[in-house]
């Protein structure tokens, strides 16, 4: 299935619906880093796909990269809450990835 740049923008905006992102005072608009965003991940896929990788290794490239971004994600809301001298549960903070 091709699906286009601003299709799949639309389609992450109503994922930003249930668990919102807070963009604060960045100096970008939020619609243009989705866009960014997604032409970056588009070309990678594209370069993957073009690779001599088999279908497992995309998906282990896949979920290794997830990974990566779900664990610098932790450390950054972890950081923002001792900052704001908060407790950090870190079960707490994986539960929106877990589906629980």
């Amino acid at each position: 299935m091709e699906v286009t740049i601003s299709e799949l923008t639309g389609l992450l905006a109503e994922l930003e619906q249930e668990d919102p992102v807070d963009y604060g005072d960045l100096p970008f608009g939020e619609a243009e880093l989705r866009s960014l965003v997604l032409n970056t991940l588009v070309e990678r896929h594209r370069a993957l796909l073009a690779s001599d990788l088999d279908s497992g290794d995309i998906h282990l490239t896949y979920m290794l990269s997830t990974a990566l971004l779900v664990l610098e994600n932790l450390v950054l809301n972890a950081r923002l809450l001792i900052l704001q001298s908060n407790q950090v549960d870190v079960k707490e903070l994986l539960r929106k990835y877990s589906g629980g």
